[in-house]
């Protein structure tokens, strides 16, 4: 499976995005199964705090399951700041 080396950003636009949708990490979860993923709310939260790596397919299923562009997944400190 092929991975992708997370980058701090990354997690932190993850869980602003959660949070903008006011969901919590359980709630995530759940709906990322329903789409076929197999994450643990653990690991989520491994990913929202930048200490673990994310899946091309679980990057895809959170997009969809928060509603949010690659460009917001992806989005530099610095754009927050402009």
């Amino acid at each position: 499976m092929k991975k992708l080396i997370l980058d701090a950003n990354v997690g932190n636009n993850l869980r602003r995005a959660r949070l903008a949708k006011n969901m919590s990490q359980q709630q995530v979860i759940e709906k990322m199964e329903l789409l076929g993923s197999e994450m643990s709310r653990s690991t989520l939260s491994h990913i929202e705090i930048g200490i673990r790596n994310i899946s091309v397919q679980d990057l895809r299923v959170l997009k969809d399951v928060l509603g949010v562009s690659y460009d917001e997944i992806f989005k530099s400190e610095q754009d927050y700041k402009q």
